[in-house]
């Protein structure tokens, strides 16, 4: 505790300092704010507590920052302990933003550090509106455009009420981003999701008939046996008895090609997609994250415009630059893209067109033309009712040239798609 209030002095001592040669001088705002009250009254929301967000947690705590909420919906997985240094062995299955507020407030009392073990997607839009500052540490690029496209939707709607700047860090092995997002002002999350890399995907030929990799013969178990075995149940990377099933599965097929390498910690990370984490990249990434926290919120310095990149991969290089702001953004722009088909393509080639461009990468969209129902996702009984349209060609559904309504689990609102045909 008293690391912690050495800490807590120290920061409030270089918030203090003076300008050169200008006596009597402190920065104050247009409210007579100091950039110590502006510390003292910042309310932050962290989105993940995981590698990153023990990070961030701990190094907000350290810095002056006395009201801080963590939401994360995951429980805490054996394999997390070897980095996520908030959680102990006794705490495999607990909610992580539950252990990880309460060793917050056991190592730094003074704060207040308040948990929300849910989805994002599952908070109201109040309590957004509640924050000073959004800081993400997240492995999924579908959460991290989800809370984007919130909260520049929040700007439109309430004005300055809802502008909540948006710091969002991210590593993978030895290399890492940190960037500063104005929502409406510079680029958001949207306007790059060029720079973030994409599952790997194996032909399913080879999947079902050539397997050569270990993760060729999980994906075989995970993505064409499990559907067939079991079609009206998802997957869930998170279930031991689901991820034990892919092992076992997996394992017997890789025996008949004399493939090693099979267990449950590679197949958990090819079922979810786990990016390889080095627990000093996420250091590094958190760092700057909190350091740009103290910034935006205090003034007391120049904050990163608005991109940073760090690469360990050979000896130590970093860089940051401005990233663009994209007019033809889907959020933060005119909302709206265009896609060029052939007349015979499907409605399914269509759907998967708007999954893999670069432009869209959509996880699960539903499709309505005008008043009527193209295809739903959810729930059951629609896309049930809708499924026959999958297989019926673009031309004998609308025009070429109309605009179709797009929805998506990443989007808070529809977008709109003029489609023609090539």
């Amino acid at each position: 505790m008293a690391s912690s209030f050495m800490c807590d002095a120290g920061i409030s001592r270089y918030l203090q300092l003076k300008a050169p040669h200008v006596e009597g001088f402190e920065l104050v705002n247009d409210e007579n704010e100091t950039p110590r009250d502006l510390l003292a009254k910042a309310k932050v929301l962290v989105i993940g507590a995981g590698g990153l967000g023990c990070e961030i947690l701990k190094n907000l705590a350290m810095s002056g920052f006395n009201d801080i909420h963590v939401i994360d919906m995951d429980t805490i997985d054996l394999s997390n302990l070897n980095r996520q240094f908030l959680f102990r062995k006794d705490d495999v299955g607990k909610p992580k933003a539950e252990v990880a507020a309460a060793f917050i407030k056991r190592r730094s009392p003074h704060v207040s550090i308040t948990s929300h073990f849910k989805r994002i997607q599952e908070m109201p839009e109040e309590f957004y509106l509640g924050f000073t500052l959004i800081i993400c540490g997240l492995d999924s690029i579908e959460a991290r455009r989800w809370i984007n496209a919130l909260i520049c939707g929040l700007v439109e709607e309430h004005g300055f009420k809802g502008f909540k700047p948006i710091i969002d860090g991210g590593t993978e092995g030895l290399r890492g981003n940190a960037r500063v997002i104005l929502p409406t002002v510079n680029a958001c999350l949207d306007c790059g999701l060029d720079l973030y890399s994409k599952k790997a995907t194996y032909p399913i030929c080879t999947i079902a008939n050539t397997p050569r990799l270990p993760e060729h013969c999980i994906e075989w178990a995970s993505v064409l046996e499990w559907p067939r075995l079991f079609p009206d149940k998802k997957l869930d990377g998170d279930d031991p008895d689901h991820i034990n099933w892919v092992v076992e599965k997996a394992s017997a097929r890789a025996a008949t090609f004399n493939i090693p390498g099979i267990n449950y910690s590679l197949a958990q990370g090819v079922v979810k997609n786990i990016i390889p984490a080095i627990a000093s990249t996420n250091a590094i990434v958190a760092a700057a994250c909190t350091n740009e926290a103290l910034k935006v919120v205090t003034t007391c310095n120049p904050y990163l415009d608005n991109y940073m990149f760090y690469s360990g991969l050979e000896g130590v290089y970093m860089f940051s630059f401005p990233y663009a702001r994209n007019p033809d953004c889907l959020v933060c722009g005119k909302k709206e893209g265009s896609l060029s088909l052939p007349a015979t393509t499907t409605l399914e080639d269509l759907i998967t067109a708007l999954r893999e461009s670069p432009v869209f990468q959509l996880k699960a969209p539903t499709i309505t033309f005008g008043q009527t129902s193209l295809y739903f996702q959810n729930p059951k009984e629609l896309e049930a009712l809708t499924r026959p349209n999958l297989a019926k060609s673009i031309d004998d559904l609308f025009e070429s040239g109309s605009t179709l309504t797009v929805t998506d689990p990443t989007l808070t609102t529809s977008l709109s798609v003029t489609v023609t045909f090539s």
